[in-house]
């Protein structure tokens, strides 16, 4: 009887995993299908988003968009501006903010809770009602249509997420680990680099990836700092290729945009393993 009611539970366990997976890949399934719809626009050879109406396959088979959006479109140099600055970016809000947590996790200091509160408060700002005073410094300094000046821009916006990222993940690594450190002769340059930086790595490549697609899909800071098109990012590239009526031509968009997500897209699954870890424990301790 005991034995009937267990495999009772067994079965009712699996139908219910099973219907729930089956949930769950038909709304993956559902998420994916504009996203395989663009795909098919990009290699349709119609000008038009709905004239081929939605089918599975295109009617003709084309890469003449890809060809066109790299060879007589400025893509690969929108792609360098973005990658310029997103890989900036990444530099210097990763080494400002990766000492800055752990500064902001291990030592005692006066000022400290009102510090992480404050920079909690600018973030919340949006940051469009700097914009006009950055555009005025900007125009003083000689920094308009500059990668320079609208890397610390970014990186100034992306620290204060990333210092509250990071510093709940250093939270979560015991303090005992760098007292034995310590014990054993360990410098503080020792410490973190040998041992807190290998045990924060999680935290740091999803935290440097976050950074990496904030900057690499930023659209109105580019388009404001930047004046000419061959300064855009692949943002403001993606709006010139609409912005004129009479020569818009949504394939071409599509296709622009399917290269415009590939890079990100194989960063994410490099780096995919890392993504939970480093979110879940940065978000919990934080």
């Amino acid at each position: 009887m005991i034995q009937s009611k267990g495999t009772s539970r067994s079965v009712k366990k699996s139908i219910r995993l099973i219907c729930l997976n089956l949930f769950y890949i038909c709304v993956c399934f559902l998420g994916l299908v504009p996203i395989l719809y663009i795909f098919i626009l990009s290699v349709s050879g119609g000008s038009g988003a709905l004239t081929t109406g939605l089918s599975i396959l295109p009617e003709k088979f084309t890469l003449e968009n890809y060809r066109r959006i790299i060879v007589e479109e400025p893509f690969l140099r929108w792609m360098a501006n973005s990658i310029i600055l997103s890989v900036g970016t990444m530099v210097i809000a990763m080494g400002t903010s990766v000492l800055a947590s752990y500064a902001f996790s291990r030592f005692r200091f006066v000022g400290k809770n009102v510090s992480m509160q404050i920079l909690l408060l600018l973030n919340a700002f949006p940051q469009i009602l700097s914009m006009f005073a950055i555009f005025r410094l900007f125009r003083l300094m000689n920094l308009l249509d500059s990668h320079v000046g609208l890397i610390f821009v970014y990186a100034g916006s992306m620290c204060i997420f990333s210092i509250w990222n990071m510093k709940g993940y250093f939270d979560s690594i015991p303090i005992e680990i760098e007292e034995a450190s310590k014990i054993d002769g360990a410098s503080n340059i020792q410490l973190i680099a040998r041992i807190i930086l290998p045990l924060a790595r999680p935290a740091i490549i999803v935290t440097a990836v976050m950074v990496l697609i904030f900057v690499w899909n930023e659209y109105l800071f580019a388009t404001t700092f930047m004046l000419k098109e061959e300064s855009y990012t692949l943002a403001g590239g993606l709006y010139q290729l609409q912005a004129n009526d009479y020569s818009r031509s949504w394939p071409l968009f599509s296709a622009a945009a399917i290269l415009v997500s590939v890079p990100i897209l194989v960063i994410f699954f490099c780096f995919q393993k890392y993504m939970v870890s480093g979110l879940t424990a940065g978000g919990v301790k934080g």
